[in-house]
């Protein structure tokens, strides 16, 4: 899952530009999804105490029926797949 760190960090770098700096409202990751980003997360940047709960400063949700998106500051969902 370190791909999606990666994906996930483009996405808000990516919001960033597109909006003057805004902040994406959250992500909403699938359970297998936000299971494998935990494990990079605590593997990798921030170590075992890693805050998890946001990417960036941009909250991180999980639910069953997402394909994995980021909700732009407009509330238009951007995919992560």
């Amino acid at each position: 899952m370190a791909t999606l760190f990666l994906t996930m960090t483009e996405a808000v770098i990516n919001h960033w530009k597109a909006n003057n700096n805004a902040y994406p409202k959250k992500f909403i990751l699938t359970p297998d999804q936000h299971r494998g980003y935990v494990e990079s997360r605590r593997a990798g940047i921030g170590g075992a105490k890693a805050d998890v709960a946001d990417h960036m400063g941009v909250p991180v949700e999980v639910a069953e029926n997402t394909p994995g998106v980021m909700i732009a500051a407009d509330g238009s969902e951007v995919s992560l797949s």
